[in-house]
């Protein structure tokens, strides 16, 4: 972190942005007539257009462009990349054809969408608004395009791809939906789950008062709970950043059912931080270069925000790199290596959970801060677990101690065998517990790791 308010980050006590915006749109509008006449040579009629007056506006909209001390061109670029989502006839101007060649001029830019009936802005609809012929002003603007801003860094708007033998400047202008959700209804943007972003939101009705955990387990979590809590004093006030990485990496393994989903939500619930599960299933591609195209979208989306990204069965993509030289071991490592520069760069934290620690590529858990293993509950700590879960029910003629002792299963087999009973409890409409139905039900939970019990 840098120390500055990001727009996921500011205070959402600020006014809505509706009033200041409307007031924006004018002034970008008569920027378009100015520039039209500019272009047509009629700019006698026309006076410059200036920006309004916002150091006293106390919407979010204002706010943003104070706090980044955005100028004049990256204003315009906002509005710009605004206007099809908020009022898309400003830009009808620009289905205006040459009637010289009977076709749209090039330098207005612009594309149509496959839904969309309006006009798209690009790269070049922006120049010719903002720089006209200025080849000052449009290398002003270009810099606005570049990863370093405060526009692209803090997932404001950004520049579309093209290709190769294409100009950038035939890239559509994206705004971010963080972004413009804060501007139009003035709350945070939770994305949902989609292509683009192939996570979900992970959450927990559990404290930490209802996990049973070894005390290993809880002092190594404990640090990661340490630099949530002291990482702006620590990396700001006592200056260490130059030293130290921004963000915080752990890796959780061990067998299924031990804890490691419930641990990343608990943290996420105790420090009101968004935890998104990843699907990796979703992100890993078997053509060249798509891996990493989601993973870019993925953690673009993650800067800057106080978020904990969870990869479940890390192993799918994290996993050893290998050493031959086959076409498809290459793609592989490209694709880890890839991963390891984004995961190192990721402000936030990121938690990876594997049933195995070998599976991962040691280049991962050198650059970790933590490696926490999750055993299975040993004796003591099922037999509080089993009486925690079960102590709504009537358990008079359970022998608890002894099932504990007996069976070696994790937290989450005893979670499936809690809603089993509780099943076959309600069908005899009593509150009881019998000792057969949870041996029926611990019977099912080894059957699913292809174990028999007799």
């Amino acid at each position: 972190m840098d120390g500055k308010k990001t727009p996921c980050t500011m205070a959402m006590k600020l006014k809505d942005s509706l009033t200041t915006l409307d007031q924006e749109l004018k002034w970008l509008g008569e920027m378009i007539i100015y520039r039209f006449a500019d272009y047509f040579e009629q700019t006698t009629q026309f006076e410059y257009p200036q920006s309004p007056d916002l150091s006293e506006d106390d919407s979010y909209y204002a706010s943003v462009l104070r706090e980044f001390d955005l100028d004049d061109i990256a204003r315009l670029l906002i509005l710009i990349g605004l206007v099809p989502h908020l009022r898309p006839s400003v830009f009808d101007i620009f289905f205006t054809k040459n009637a010289k060649f009977d076709r749209y001029y090039a330098e207005f830019g612009g594309l149509k969408g496959e839904k969309y009936s309006g006009f798209i802005p690009t790269g070049e609809t922006a120049a010719f608004i903002i720089a006209g012929s200025d080849l000052h002003k449009r290398f002003q603007l270009q810099r606005c395009f570049e990863e370093q801003h405060l526009l692209y860094k803090n997932n404001i708007l950004s520049l579309g791809f093209t290709n190769n033998y294409e100009p950038i400047w035939s890239g559509e202008l994206i705004m971010s939906k963080e972004f413009l959700t804060h501007v139009t209804l003035n709350e945070p943007y939770k994305p949902r789950f989609s292509p683009s972003f192939p996570a979900q939101l992970l959450s927990t009705k559990l404290d930490w008062s209802d996990a049973v955990f070894d005390p290993y387990v809880l002092q190594e979590v404990s640090q990661i709970q340490s630099w949530i809590e002291h990482e702006q004093n620590i990396m700001e006030e006592w200056k260490l950043k130059k030293y130290l990485k921004k963000g915080y990496r752990s890796l959780f393994y061990g067998p299924p059912g031990t804890g490691k989903s419930m641990t990343a939500a608990l943290l996420g619930k105790s420090h009101n931080m968004e935890v998104y599960r990843i699907d990796l299933s979703s992100v890993v591609s078997k053509y060249i270069g798509e891996t990493e195209k989601n993973l870019s979208k993925l953690f673009d989306m993650a800067e800057n925000k106080k978020w904990i990204l969870f990869f479940d069965e890390a192993d799918a993509l994290f996993g050893k790199r290998m050493n031959s030289q086959s076409s498809n071991d290459m793609f592989a490592n490209q694709q880890v290596s890839y991963m390891l520069q984004r995961v190192e760069e990721f402000d936030g934290v990121v938690i990876l959970a594997s049933n195995f620690k070998n599976n991962i590529d040691d280049a991962f858990l050198r650059r970790f801060q933590s490696v926490i293993y999750f055993p299975k509950p040993d004796r003591s700590l099922r037999f509080e677990l089993w009486h925690k879960y079960f102590s709504a029910f009537d358990m008079e003629n359970v022998n608890i101690e002894r099932i504990a002792a007996d069976y070696d299963i994790s937290g989450g087999s005893i979670i499936n065998v809690l809603r089993y009973c509780s099943i076959a409890s309600s069908k005899r409409n009593t509150k009881t517990i019998l000792e057969s139905d949870i041996i029926k039900a611990i019977k099912k939970e080894f059957l699913k790791e292809g174990t028999t019990l007799k």
